[in-house]
């Protein structure tokens, strides 16, 4: 396979810690040439090849097992390096209590100095015949035997789409259905859908996917049945609410995917299970000799297992400079409807009960679900200088694990030992997420305290890219204390579902900081761009420094919450309006003061619901520049809502004189009556990654869109 070692090279290229780099430290050696029968000290093969390094990282954790038992009481690192090149995991990477290291030696899996290899859940296809039609075809006995399937192919590490109807925009939904009786009261399981749309003679019908879209959320149904003379197409299973946000309502749109019948795009393919034979239409210029062609086996890559009712943790185990790449997910026989952001998905990278650990300079790419996922029992944790993309799913999850959750790895703790909290995610590019599943976001924090989420780019998402929180209301909320800081998320939503945000909270969430982030270019579908986003009970949050704009709806959303502080911002060019405001309540919302609110349409100041006057503005500075009147709900002037509503008794109508915003300078000229009212210049150059990009230029890009 010639490309193999080419994709090991373009995953990332950048010096990772010493501990991994000083290979006459290193304890022992893995390599693509090496043999697990060998000793694996030695980082090449000698000359009568009779010792070398081990051929799989799964030798190397066993051996450094037994040489932890042999020292028990070692202070230096124990170090395992990876030469470059491509290792096809049999299984996922399992490290249990067993393998853990200590604070004073942690056990390091890293990379050969500056070779980057890549440990790999796919498996490489071929030989390839060519058709008539110029297709590449071969035949995959494991899947026509019923041993494998796969949603996911990548081609020269790019991820290419089954075929899908239709091929450009989305099929609306003709007529909502009652659910069956089975699914009544529970969720929803058929719909109606207009003439031609769905056809009952498709191949494979049991293969198509119904990829239907609803406000914050999508559900991924299989086909029952479809019945054409009533136009009516019903599923496998149901959506996991019968409130509105879990009906296929008429006019929503959907999609249907893996129609065999639609393939014949460049960069299409289709699986044909029964006869086990795989299709792929190339793109111009590529060659079947030459492509590497990867479809993934295992739906997870690494797994962190610790015992959590004993209190066993795997602990001080340190990732470096390694790339994890080609997950698998498999639609359940009964389809998939979460509720929101994806949560039950699964990770290339799960973690349970596993404290300690660091991920540094590594890469997870092609994923099936999420990236990596924390869940019960996790503490302090730190991801750093890493690269997340080409992701079926989301980022990173703090606080869940993914489908079957404990089980699955290991015995769930129970009462305070199951918090997960104090984890640190810095510097890491989490990018070109939703690919399978659109409702996925680039960082999810649910019951989890004590986080920190700094300098992270995030972007090419088509939901939200922070959420934090995990209470609907004023319940008890572990999400608390979480300071999310020096971020830039932008291109997020793009147009695909509505009720989101560059960052979303949830729940009562004392000593949450967001500060010193650059957010923009949010768009929804229909309701719902917003750039911070206070959802159900937000409370006791800070909000400042962050600079936020181009978000279609607005810059800035309360929903309902209590006693939240937003200060010291700049909102800029919000959409259907600058600031909103949805419930009242008998006490304070926010607090919204010293920013900067700046517009270049006729949208209002102010939308939805400021009826009471539990909210306090004060300090504030507004300019339309497109030169309409700036007015207060009811169309009155500053000075009546001032008088009339005792808000905003300091605040200015002014033009706050930045630099220039239009070429991406917001600095405040001197004379700026934001600066008089005490707003105070903040460095919004600081927001995003620090240091070198993981990705070399020789990299193809990564194409955009979703299925």
């Amino acid at each position: 396979m010639p490309r193999l070692w080419m994709f090991a090279v373009c995953a990332a290229a950048f010096v990772v810690s010493s501990a991994a780099d000083e290979t006459t430290k290193a304890d022992f050696f893995v390599a693509t040439d090496g043999d697990d029968a060998w000793s694996g000290r030695l980082d090449a093969p000698n000359a009568a090849k009779t010792d070398g390094p081990f051929a799989s990282v799964d030798k190397a954790r066993q051996a450094v097992r037994e040489l932890k038992a042999a020292a028990p009481g070692r202070a230096a690192p124990v170090v395992v390096l990876i030469r470059g090149g491509f290792y096809a995991l049999p299984a996922a990477l399992t490290f249990t209590p067993e393998d853990s290291g200590t604070e004073q030696a942690p056990v390091v899996y890293g990379s050969y100095g500056n070779e980057r290899p890549v440990l790999s859940g796919g498996a490489a296809l071929g030989p390839w015949q060519v058709t008539a039609e110029g297709r590449w075809q071969t035949t995959l006995q494991a899947v026509k035997n019923g041993a494998w399937t796969f949603s996911q192919l990548f081609v020269d590490d790019q991820r290419r789409f089954r075929p899908r109807l239709p091929g450009r925009g989305y099929h609306l939904i003709a007529a909502e259905l009652p659910p069956s009786p089975q699914a009544a009261g529970k969720g929803h399981d058929r719909f109606a859908f207009a003439e031609a749309d769905i056809d009952p003679n498709w191949a494979n019908l049991v293969d198509v996917e119904i990829l239907a879209f609803h406000q914050w959320s999508a559900s991924r149904m299989r086909i029952a049945a479809v019945d054409p003379a009533a136009r009516a197409v019903s599923f496998t299973g149901r959506t996991r609410s019968d409130g509105s946000w879990g009906r296929f309502l008429k006019g929503h749109r959907y999609l249907a995917i893996n129609v065999k019948e639609a393939l014949g795009e460049p960069g299409e393919w289709y699986l044909d299970r029964p006869s086990g034979v795989l299709t792929y239409v190339p793109m111009p210029g590529e060659d079947p000799s030459a492509a590497t062609v990867i479809a993934p086996r295992l739906d997870c890559l690494v797994v962190f297992a610790g015992d959590g009712a004993a209190r066993r943790w795997v602990r001080n185990i340190h990732l470096r400079g390694l790339t994890f790449a080609h997950s698998n997910w498999n639609l359940p026989p009964e389809g998939q409807s979460f509720p929101q952001a994806e949560i039950g998905l699964g990770a290339a990278i799960v973690a349970m009960g596993a404290r300690d650990l660091v991920l540094d300079a590594c890469a997870v790419r092609h994923t099936g679900g999420y990236a990596a996922a924390f869940g019960p029992g996790c503490r302090r944790n730190r991801v750093e200088n890493c690269e997340f993309i080409d992701l079926g799913g989301g980022g990173i999850k703090i606080g869940h694990g993914g489908p079957g959750s404990w089980s699955d790895v290991g015995r769930q703790p129970e009462g305070e030992e199951a918090l997960v909290s104090h984890h640190v995610v810095r510097n890491c590019l989490i990018a070109h997420g939703g690919r399978l599943h659109s409702a996925a976001v680039g960082v999810w924090v649910g019951h989890s305290p004590h986080n920190v989420l700094e300098h992270n780019d995030i972007f090419d998402f088509y939901y939200t890219g922070f959420s934090i929180g995990w209470v609907w209301g004023y319940g008890k909320s572990e999400a608390h204390h979480n300071d999310i800081g020096y971020n830039h998320v932008h291109t997020i939503g793009q147009g695909v579902l509505s009720d989101m945000g560059a960052i979303y909270t949830l729940g009562v969430s004392p000593g949450t900081r967001i500060h010193d982030n650059r957010f923009h270019d949010v768009l929804s579908f229909d309701y719902g761009g917003w750039g911070l986003y206070t959802d159900e009970g937000s409370s006791g949050i800070v909000m400042e420094n962050n600079l936020v704009y181009r978000c279609s709806r607005g810059c800035f959303h309360q929903h309902y919450g209590r006693e939240n502080i937003v200060r010291n911002n700049i909102l800029a060019y919000g959409g259907e309006q600058q600031l909103q405001r949805t419930r009242t309540e008998e006490h304070i919302s926010f607090f919204f003061e010293r920013n900067i609110v700046l517009w270049d349409n006729r949208s209002p100041l102010l939308g939805s619901n400021w009826k009471d006057d539990n909210f306090r503005n004060d300090y504030n500075v507004y300019w339309n520049a497109a030169g309409a009147a700036v007015t207060f709900p009811g169309g009155l002037s500053l000075e009546e809502w001032r008088r009339t509503r005792n808000q905003d008794g300091h605040s200015v109508v002014a033009d706050p004189l930045f630099r220039d915003p239009s070429r991406g300078d917001w600095g405040l000229k001197p004379e700026s009556p934001a600066l008089k009212l005490g707003f105070k210049p903040f460095d919004y150059t600081r927001a995003g990654r620090r240091g070198p990009a993981v990705l070399t230029r020789d990299c193809p890009p990564v194409p955009r869109g979703f299925e």
